[in-house]
C-alpha cells in the first residue's frame, strides 16, 4: 500500500516504513505527526483512490525523528563589470518522519 501526500508545498510517495525529508514542521521530536491531505491512495488489494483534491477520511502517519539543517549552500550574486558582488549562505531546515501508518478513518 502507498499514499501521495502533501506537505509543504510538496508531494511525496509514501508506504509504510519510509524515511522521509519535509519542510520544517513545527513538532518535537520524538511524536507523531498526521498528514491529512492525501491526494492518492493504492491499497494492497483494491483500485487506487484518486481525491478531488484529496482522498476523504484518509490520514497519513508517522513519528518525528529529527528536526535539523541541511547542507549549507551557497549563493553568490554579482554585476559584471560593475564590481558588484554578494556572498551569501544558506541552510534549509528539515523534519525527518518515519511513516508509520497509512489508512482511510472512518467517517464520525
Amino acid at each position: 500500500m502507498y499514499a501521495i501526500i502533501e506537505t509543504g508545498g510538496k508531494q511525496y510517495r509514501v508506504q509504510n516504513g519510509d524515511v522521509i525529508f519535509v519542510e520544517k514542521l513545527d513538532i518535537a521530536e520524538e511524536e507523531t505527526v498526521t498528514f491529512d491531505k492525501v491526494i492518492a491512495m493504492n491499497p494492497d488489494k483494491g483500485a487506487m483512490k484518486v481525491g478531488k483534491p484529496y482522498v476523504k477520511n484518509a490520514v497519513v502517519t508517522g513519528k518525528v525523528l529529527k528536526n535539523g539543517k541541511g547542507k549549507k549552500i551557497t549563493v553568490f550574486t554579482y554585476k559584471p563589470k560593475k564590481g558588484c558582488a554578494r556572498k551569501l549562505g544558506h541552510r534549509q531546515p528539515y523534519t525527518k518522519v518515519q511513516i508509520e501508518s497509512i489508512e482511510i478513518a472512518s467517517a464520525k
